[in-house]
This record gives structure tokens, C-alpha cells and sequence, in this order.
């Protein structure tokens, strides 16, 4: 049962109620990253580091126009009306509209199959930048506000955002499960805040609420031109966050998430920021940090405190994010088989990725370290952003092409609207590159080469070692005609073709002139759906007496274990006794050569990648005493 037929079938359980606690626990996890950008949005857009924008009463009309309308076409249009159909099977996440479009596709078509696959390992790839930017731009943008309490904190903001970052990753290991649940009401009350704050604002000057007309946008794009349209890249920041909507759809399903945004999120957010506009028609002076003087004096610090738990909450949503992007990507084969803890036995979705978490963390202090302020580092933020909604316009439109049957009426005006603004976007923050925006897009070039470098290395150690083997069937013929010596107990070689014998067991065949009384080959596959029904995960065939062919299929979003295999043969009738059984593994050293395959960089790359790869006894809960591992070298 997918995640969505889960969710459906509690809230149905739990009736209304059951939905709105659903949609509070989806407020504390999902909007974390959109909930926190009102800190730092509004400043940026009149920022004079990397445009000039006159703080005037129409640009703050147009700006707040802007900001109104980037939120509803796309968050309230875009993402929670249309994108959140598009799961697979409840699950979200660009990888998993990548898996979902690919099922659309047979293997035939293989240019369409490998632009989708290019689309998605491209936006995974920028989505990891993400997540080391945005728990330094958060809590930096939370603890800048400490200088406005008073100035002898200043130079404390970095050490103690340095501190902070410490602390969120530190405790990544002990899982979310037990802090989960007051992440809802702290964003509830941060929202409630949010709105207080910004209706107070308002109220002192309401005439920013006639910047809901589109009129006043596009006023400001004819009066300011180029530094309109440059302005942009900041305006995005109050969307960052939106791919969040779709990623944790499985986690809690459509219904609370669209609760939690059309409810809560979007009436604070957007009160908060004409607030906030506001105060800049009557005090221009306040653009240094709009967001905290909205506030009275009195409530400066505790808003500093709030803030700070916060933007915690938002990088917890972030690095979660990243965490299960690799193990999507690593069940999906375009990653290395990677150390994943899973924190909680009864939510799949709450892991621990060691080698992950401790690359964001210095990722994060990096990023610190080097911009030093929220502002130097808004510009590496947007970029990432940008690419990543456009990459998801165009997966989402060729869902709806091929799965909804939308006709081209439909579809094609639908992502030549928001495919314009994605661009636009895009566009704005490109003149950023040089000012800290080849942050994410360096991160990405290195996440998709090592994506790309392991899937066609793999795909060539397949066809090497395919070359050696042979097909089951003229195996079990072969034995047939020429018995080995057979031994007491039971042997199971693990394989990655279905078709053909492991090399492991043809050397023992061929070496040692023996087989153990039973033996079973296993293939471990990975589909393109997030989850298998336990009923349909083993497929067993009895070749010839005593002779098994197993097939385990699992999902992306699933971790394959050991024991759930031979449990299901055990159902089958078919008895294989762990204590009695021997594992045989075959350990691929990888030898690059001139052979035209890859690039020799590349093969030394896939050669490294291999031999640091989680071995196959931890990553499928082998105990560890049963298991023969046979070396295999292979030319690349």
C-alpha cells in the first residue's frame, strides 16, 4: 500500500479530525522553508548589492504586487491546484515525478526516456545545494536580528549561527519521530505571529492592499525596465520552499497540505509582507531589516528567539529532504549503495544518512564562513530555485500530457504560462552567478557527474560481466549432464542480472568442482513505483529440483532487508534456514582501461565510487558470519 492509500485510509479512520491534525503536522514540516522567507524577502528586493531599486511608494506597491501574485500563480496555482496531482502512487518529489513519467515511457524509446532521466537527476542535483544554503541563509537571517537589540552582538552573529548549524545537525541522528510533533504548533504559532505582526503594520497605513491589483506589477515593470526585471531574482525568495509542497506529499497527503497552505500559511505570509510594506511607505529607513522592526521594541529578542527555532524547523525540513533524495537515488541506481539508519520502526520516511548529513553540515559552516551575512548569501539561493521550478513545469506538463490525457488545449497553454514566469525568474537571477550563484550550480555539476558516472558505470559493469556469465536454463543443463560433488546446506548467490548465473557461482563450479544441496539465486530490483505490496515483492521458480531462481522486487522508497526475502519464501512453502544458509557476494574490483566505454577519468571515478560503496552484507542485513565474498576483477 503507497503512502497516499496509507494517509487516505487514517484520515478516513480518523474523520475530520484525523485530516486537521494531519494538516498541523504538515504545517510543522512542509512550510518551515516558505514560512521563514518573509525574514529576509522584502529587504532583498531593494537591496543595492546586485540592483538599484528607488525605495519609493509605487516601486513598494509594485514590489508588493509582485510578491502577492508570485505566491498565488505559483504556490496556490501551480504547485498545490496541479503539481500535487502528479504523485506516484502518494509519493512526491522531482525524483519520484521522474520515476512516475518513466513508467509512460517503454524501453524502446530510450532518447525520451533519457531526457526525462536527465531532467530529474538535474533538478535531485540542485535541490542538494539547497540544502546546505538553506540552513545557513535561515539561521543567519534569524540571528542577524540580535543586532538590532543592541549592537555589541554583532560580532557574535556569525560564531553563534556557526553554533546553531552545529546543533541542527548534530542531532539529525536521533531522528525527528520524538521533536516532530512540536514543529506543528511552534509553525502555527510562528504563523499566527506572522499575521499579528503584519495586520498591525497594515492597519497603519492600508493602503498597501491595493497592491493585489496586477495592475500595480506591471506598472513597475514599464517604469523601472531593466532593474524590474532584475528585481525578480529577489522576489523569488518568497517561493523558496514551494518544491517542499510536493516533496512531503507522501508524508501527509493532498488535502492537509492544501489545508495548511490556503488556511494558514498564505493569509500569514501575505499579511506579514504588506506589513511589512507598510512600514517602509512611512518609515523608508526601516529597509535595513523590515522584517524585526515591524515589531514593537519590547518584542525584538523574543522574536529574535522564535525566529531562531524557526528557521531550525525549516532546515530540519530541508535536510530530511536531502536524506531521502538519496535514498531514492540510490535505490533508483544513480547512487552507491550508502549507510541509511532508519530512526523510527514504524514511518519509512524517517531516516539518518551519516555521510549526508555531515556534508550539509560543512556545506552549511562553509557558506557561513564565506558570505557572512544573509544578504551576501541570498544570491547563491534563487538560482537553485529557479532551476528547479523550471525542470518541474516541464516534468509536471508531460505528466499531464501522457498520464491525464490532458488534450494540447489544455497542457500547452498551461506550461507556456508558468514556463514564462519560471524563466523570468531564471533569468533575473542568472546576472547572480557571479555574485555567489555558482554556489548551487557548482554543487549540482558534481552531484549529477557522480549520478551519471555510477548509472553508466554500473550499466558497463553489467554488460562486462554479462559477457562472462550464462544463462540459467544452459547452466542448470550443464550440472545436469555433469553432476558435481554436492554438499550439505544451502547457498544463496546474490545477482544483478535475473537472466544469467553470478560469476561467483561459475568459478566454484569451475574451481572447485562443487555445489552445495540447495542453491538459490537472487536478484534484488529496483522499480520505478515508491512501494511493492508485500504479496507481489518475491517471485520464486524452481528451475530444476533444488535449484531456485528469486526475484525481490522493492520500491524506491523501500530499503531491502534479508529477512523479509526469506520470510516470503518461507510463505511460498520454500524453507531456507538463515543459520544453515551461505551468502555468496561477488566484490568487483574495477579496473579502468582504454576499453571505449567512458572517459578514463570517469572510470577512475566509477572505480573510487565502487570501492566505497556500502558493502551488500550491511545494506541488505546479511549477518555478516555467513557471508562468502568472491573477487572479481573487470575491465571497464
Amino acid at each position: 500500500m503507497g503512502s497516499k492509500q496509507r494517509t487516505s485510509a487514517r484520515q478516513e479512520h480518523q474523520g475530520n479530525s484525523g485530516v486537521w491534525a494531519l494538516t498541523l503536522g504538515a504545517l510543522g514540516v512542509v512550510f518551515g522553508d516558505i514560512g521563514t522567507s518573509p525574514l529576509y524577502s522584502l529587504r532583498e528586493c531593494f537591496s543595492s548589492q546586485h540592483h538599484f531599486l528607488a525605495l519609493n511608494h509605487d516601486n513598494v506597491l509594485g514590489v508588493l504586487s509582485l510578491i502577492f501574485w508570485s505566491l498565488i500563480l505559483m504556490i496556490s496555482v501551480k504547485y498545490v491546484a496541479i503539481v500535487l496531482r502528479a504523485d506516484n502512487k502518494g509519493e512526491g518529489g522531482i525524483l519520484s515525478l521522474m520515476a512516475l513519467l518513466l513508467t509512460s515511457y517503454s524501453n524502446q524509446q530510450s532518447r525520451k526516456r533519457w531526457f526525462v532521466i536527465t531532467l530529474g537527476l538535474i533538478g535531485a542535483a540542485l535541490l542538494y545545494g539547497d540544502g546546505a544554503i538553506t540552513p545557513a541563509i535561515s539561521v543567519l537571517s534569524a540571528v542577524e536580528g540580535l543586532s538590532l537589540v543592541t549592537p555589541v552582538f554583532d560580532q557574535w552573529v556569525i560564531p553563534l549561527a556557526i553554533f546553531i548549524i552545529n546543533g541542527i545537525f548534530l542531532v539529525q541522528r536521533f531522528g525527528t519521530g520524538r521533536i516532530g510533533t512540536f514543529f506543528g504548533p511552534i509553525l502555527l504559532l510562528w504563523f499566527f505571529v506572522l499575521a499579528a505582526l503584519g495586520l498591525r503594520g497594515a492597519m497603519a497605513n492600508p493602503e498597501v492592499f491595493m497592491a493585489i491589483s496586477p495592475l500595480y506589477a506591471v506598472q513597475f515593470f514599464i517604469e523601472n525596465g531593466w532593474e524590474g526585471f532584475l528585481v525578480l531574482g529577489a522576489v523569488v525568495l518568497v517561493v523558496t520552499g514551494g518544491e517542499a509542497l510536493y516533496a512531503d506529499l507522501g508524508h501527509f497527503g493532498r488535502i492537509p497540505i492544501r489545508r495548511a497552505w490556503l488556511f494558514v500559511a498564505m493569509p500569514a505570509l501575505l499579511l506579514n509582507y504588506f506589513g511589512q510594506g507598510a512600514l517602509l511607505l512611512s518609515q523608508p529607513e526601516a529597509i535595513s531589516n523590515p522584517f524585526y522592526l515591524l515589531a514593537p521594541e519590547w518584542a525584538l529578542l523574543p522574536m529574535v528567539l522564535l525566529s531562531t527555532v524557526a528557521t531550525v524547523i525549516a532546515s530540519q525540513a530541508l535536510i530530511s529532504g536531502v536524506f531521502s533524495i538519496t535514498r531514492q537515488a540510490s535505490q533508483l541506481g544513480f547512487l552507491p549503495r550508502i549507510n541509511i539508519v532508519h530512526t523510527s520502526s514504524r514511518e519509512i520516511g524517517q531516516i539518518y544518512v551519516p555521510f549526508m548529513n555531515w556534508a550539509l553540515f560543512i556545506g552549511a559552516v562553509w557558506l557561513v564562513l564565506t558570505f557572512k551575512s544573509s544578504s551576501n548569501l541570498a544570491a547563491a539561493y534563487g538560482i537553485a530555485v529557479t532551476m528547479t521550478m523550471v525542470i518541474t513545469t516541464m516534468l509536471t506538463f508531460m505528466v499531464a500530457f501522457r498520464r491525464w490525457k490532458w488534450s494540447w488545449w489544455y497542457s500547452v497553454p498551461f506550461v507556456v504560462c508558468f514556463l514564462v514566469i519560471d524563466v523570468a525568474f531564471l533569468g533575473s537571477n542568472l546576472t547572480k552567478v557571479a555574485h555567489g550563484g555558482w554556489v548551487p550550480l557548482a554543487a549540482a555539476v558534481v552531484i549529477y557527474l557522480l549520478m551519471t558516472t555510477w548509472r553508466t558505470g554500473r550499466q558497463v559493469l553489467y554488460r562486462r560481466l554479462k559477457e562472462r556469465s550464462m544463462s540459467i536454463e544452459d547452466f542448470c543443463q550443464q550440472i545436469m549432464r555433469r553432476p558435481p560433488l554436492r554438499v550439505p546446506g544451502t547457498a544463496i548467490y546474490l545477482a544483478g542480472d535475473p537472466w544469467g548465473v553470478p560469476v561467483p557461482l561459475l568459478h566454484n563450479v569451475k574451481h572447485n568442482r562443487v555445489l552445495h544441496e540447495r542453491i538459490a539465486i537472487l536478484t534484488i530490483m529496483t522499480k520505478e513505483v515508491p512501494t511493492i505490496a508485500k504479496a507481489e515483492r518475491v517471485e520464486i521458480q524452481e528451475i530444476v529440483p533444488n535449484f531456485y531462481r528469486i526475484l525481490a522486487s522493492y520500491g524506491f522508497m523501500e530499503t531491502p532487508k534479508m529477512k523479509h526475502i526469506l520470510d516470503a519464501c518461507r510463505n511460498e512453502d520454500i524453507h531456507f534456514n538463515v543459520n544453515e544458509t551461505t551468502f555468496v557476494l561477488g566484490r568487483e574490483t574495477i579496473l579502468p582501461s582504454n576499453l571505449p566505454a567512458m572517459s578514463l577519468w570517469r572510470e577512475k571515478l566509477f572505480a573510487v565510487m565502487s570501492k566505497n560503496a556500502q558493502r551488500p552484507t550491511a545494506f541488505f542485513r546479511i549477518p555478516p558470519n555467513q557471508v562468502i565474498e568472491v573477487g572479481i576483477q573487470v575491465e571497464i
